[in-house]
Parts: structure tokens; sequence; C-alpha cells
């Protein structure tokens, strides 16, 4: 057992003074050289149209809405589903006002498609936070000032977020600033 232990200890030594050499039957035997194989010509990629992508966001209260706008034939579809399946005609044309303020902004929502993510919120701030991100997105997809000063001589709301937000609860009341009622009896 210690005869092991010092041969170990000695072929440490000698490795770490480069004495070792590699043993015969680690050393690979030389084969012919091959030669390089021809490397295949890179492939034509077709060439990609320059598609522009708008992407805005807007909030009401608890609700965030995300919308993105590009080239397209007029579809406008929130939460994957079509903007005619919504059933409630009020607040689909809530959501419908900012394409029916002018005629330019009509124009351009027939050569839009326009994809919208919305989530939190109710009913009522999910509509009106997908109608500020619709007008949003077609002012600033239009490159141009005129289109969103029409959306600001309209309504100011379309273009710019409304900012309240609903105050916490606080204890001792049941609402944000109601506080409960004294009883003398």
């Amino acid at each position: 057992m210690a005869e092991i232990v010092q041969e170990a200890g000695a072929t440490a030594a000698a490795a770490q003074q480069g004495e070792l050499q590699p043993a015969p039957e680690a050393i690979a035997p030389a084969s012919p050289k091959q030669p390089p194989k021809p490397k295949a010509a890179p492939r034509k990629r077709p060439q990609k149209k320059e598609h522009r992508v708008v992407v805005v966001k807007s909030k009401r209260k608890r609700t965030v809405a995300r919308a993105y706008l590009y080239d397209g034939t007029g579809i406008i579809r929130i939460n994957g589903r079509s903007i005619d399946s919504i059933e409630n005609p009020v607040e689909r044309s809530i959501m419908l006002e900012p394409i029916s303020v002018s005629g330019a902004a009509r124009e351009l929502a027939g050569k839009v498609d326009i994809t919208i993510n919305v989530y939190g919120g109710g009913r009522s701030s999910i509509a009106q936070a997908v109608r500020s991100t619709i007008a949003k997105g077609l002012s600033t997809f239009s490159g141009g000032d005129a289109l969103k000063r029409e959306y600001i001589d309209y309504d100011r709301s379309l273009i710019v977020d409304d900012y309240r937000r609903a105050e916490p609860k606080k204890f001792k009341g049941p609402k944000a600033r109601a506080r409960f009622q004294k009883s003398y009896r």
C-alpha cells in the first residue's frame, strides 16, 4: 500500500517538472491530410419589406392597454377578438370614437391593422383605455401633428391619459375618506 502512495507522489512530482512523456498508445497514428472541403456559397435571403410598427400604451384607472399598429387592411383586434364581436354597442362606439372624429382618421384607420392587448379594470375603463390607445396610435402613425390637433380639439382625453387613480382605503372607515358612524346609545 505504501508503494502505491510513493509511486503516485513520484508521478505527480515528475509531471510538475515536465519529465513524463505520454504513453505510446495515447499518441494517435498520423493520418493522411485530406483537402479542406469547399465552403458553400452563402444563401441569399429574400429581402424583407420595411414594415413600420408603432407601439403605444394608455391607462385608465386600473386598466392598461397596449396597441401595435402596422400596415394592413383596417382590422382592429382587442385581446385576439375582432372589435365587431364586442356585444355592447355603447362600449363599441366608445372604442371606435377616434376613427369617427375626422375623415383623415377614417382613411388612415383603413390602411392600418391595430392589435390591442388590454388587462385590468372594468368594462367602462377598458373601453376608455382602448379609445385612448387607438387615438394615440393613429396620431403617431400619421407622422404629423394635424391628426393630433384634431383629437385635442375634439376631446383632450383621447391623447392625454387621465391621471386620476382610486385612493386606498384606510382603517377606521368603510372607504378612503369616510369614517364609521358614531353611536351614543
